[in-house]
């Protein structure tokens, strides 16, 4: 049974029909990275798999349980927010709280979730300590992203790829159990890529099953265990790094990666 099944998703903004039908799965600890031309429907599919957008139709399930169905239109806005702890999202425009520190932006969910989401009525010791542990848990993700150096800088004085490993150990923090990167790389300077790229390689384990919405093809080929192509809102070709890359099928995708390699930024 695979850890993460995406089913018959579609998703419409007015008469625009932008998925229309998206079926994968991922086995735990699989990364799988999205790649394709504007427009394609990555960036809507990754935000409908978070929940920012909700899926017209199709059906979610993590472990066999299935966690959305778009044919039951009563979710409250408590559940969807609730499913979206299963999801971890980092952004292409990192998202940080400008008036906090980078510890506090990545404790502030968890204290929302643990001390004032919180239905039992604590004490001010009780509070404390779980102050102190998500404290603890926050420097020990920034140690892990590079910037224990940094937890008392506010987002300004950080570069932009510092920023976003601010980001990736925010998301990290509420340990979801699939971790969604948005074209991580597509708001830096050439020279800060790098260093995002290198965080989430060593983010690759056994047990953390990641999505990526990538334009880096190399990045693609060389950390992912499977690979979307999307083109017009569906699933073009499907497969691992050596299949998309070394032997596609689909004229399209031969297309788009000969396009990718003469013009790598796009």
């Amino acid at each position: 049974m695979a850890f993460l099944e995406i089913k018959n998703i579609y998703k419409s903004f007015g008469r625009t029909e932008v998925l229309k039908g998206i079926d994968f799965s991922l086995e735990k600890g699989e990364v799988l990275a999205i790649i394709g031309s504007s427009g394609s429907g990555k960036t809507t599919l990754l935000r409908c798999i978070n929940f920012l957008e909700r899926p017209d139709v199709g059906k979610f399930y993590i472990n066999g349980e299935e966690i959305f169905n778009a044919e039951d239109k009563a979710y409250t806005d408590k559940e969807i927010r609730e499913k979206r702890l299963h999801f971890g999202m980092v952004f292409q425009q990192f998202n940080l709280f400008p008036q906090y520190t980078v510890l506090k932006n990545v404790m502030l969910a968890q204290e929302l979730m643990r001390i004032k989401g919180s239905e039992a009525k604590l004490t001010k010791a009780e509070k404390a300590e779980i102050r102190s542990d998500i404290e603890a848990h926050s420097r020990k993700l920034l140690d892990m992203v590079g910037l224990s150096d940094k937890v008392a800088n506010y987002p300004c004085q950080l570069s932009g790829g510092q920023q976003q490993r601010v980001a990736i150990a925010r998301a990290l923090a509420m340990s979801p159990d699939v971790l969604c990167f948005d074209e991580p790389t597509s708001a830096l300077d050439p020279e800060l890529t790098g260093e995002v790229l290198r965080v989430i390689r060593e983010l690759k384990t056994s047990d953390r099953t990641m999505i990526v919405v990538t334009h880096e093809m190399n990045f693609a080929k060389s950390v992912a265990d499977k690979v979307i192509f999307m083109a017009d809102g569906v699933i073009e070709e499907i497969g691992t790094p050596d299949e998309v890359f070394g032997a596609p099928k689909s004229e399209k995708t031969k297309a788009f990666l000969q396009k990718s390699l003469e013009n790598p930024m796009d």
